[in-house]
């Protein structure tokens, strides 16, 4: 199972760059994880949008699923060119479905995720977990064939319930969206230091850190993690991978 950093900022994307979006492929299948602002245009540079097999949105926040509506167009073109033979599958965590503006169930085959769901996309299960955030949102759990594990937080604040969700896993892409001294400035959103101690009392094997603030020295938060948690810490970049 390899992971890809297609997008990693918080809130909106630096020039030519895109907020939080991640590829994993596993065998023939390749899932996207949340869909940004300017992702799409990022992605291709990693896969050919017809070779997606699903997407999964962790909430409704536009830096997490504003470039969803691009990639229904992009469906709906390839369907019209025969390029395509099925809707793409797009599973969003969210209590109100009904109010997202899709046009094309041709295009997107678009459903809710219930926490409590078990789904399966190829030689991949995705399990979720609820989160502390502002929003309705959720961590999701990607685990292949042969047992190799990956945790992706989405948006947080600090929660036991991902320490347990994330127990032992080999990978934990998570939020690192504030400085240790910010701890408590914004709720729904992890601390540098926090991300060490869950990473930690979670014993994961390796820790790759994402959703990035716009000001700052990033070195430093990864300096404040590695401070509670003392194995493997990467900053996702654009093109960062990890083959699990």
């Amino acid at each position: 199972m390899k992971l890809t950093t297609v997008g990693f900022w918080g809130a909106y994307p630096r020039a030519n760059e895109a907020t939080s979006c991640y590829l994993v492929q596993d065998e023939d299948t390749r899932i996207v994880l949340d869909c940004g602002s300017g992702a799409l245009s990022r992605l291709q540079n990693y896969v050919q949008l017809n070779e997606l097999d699903a997407v999964f949105i962790s909430h409704t926040h536009a830096d997490h699923i504003a470039d969803i509506y691009c990639l229904e167009y992009a469906m709906f073109v390839q369907r019209q060119l025969g390029n395509r033979k099925t809707p793409l599958d797009v599973y969003i965590y969210t209590d109100e479905l009904n109010t997202l503006t899709f046009s094309y169930p041709e295009a997107l085959n678009v459903q809710q995720i219930h926490v409590t769901d078990h789904i399966q996309v190829g030689s991949l299960s995705v399990t979720f977990s609820e989160n502390v955030h502002d929003i309705p949102c959720c961590s999701m759990k990607i685990t292949n064939r042969t047992g190799q594990t990956l945790v992706y937080s989405g948006d947080t604040g600090y929660t036991d319930s991902l320490i347990q969700f994330a127990k032992g896993v080999n990978v934990l892409l998570i939020e690192c969206s504030l400085y240790k001294k910010q701890q408590g400035l914004f709720t729904g959103h992890l601390a540098s230091n926090e991300v060490g101690k869950i990473a930690q009392q979670a014993n994961v094997e390796q820790v790759v850190l994402t959703h990035f603030p716009h000001y700052g020295h990033l070195d430093q938060l990864k300096e404040e993690v590695c401070q509670f948690f003392n194995k493997k810490v990467y900053d996702a970049k654009e093109g960062f991978s990890i083959t699990i």
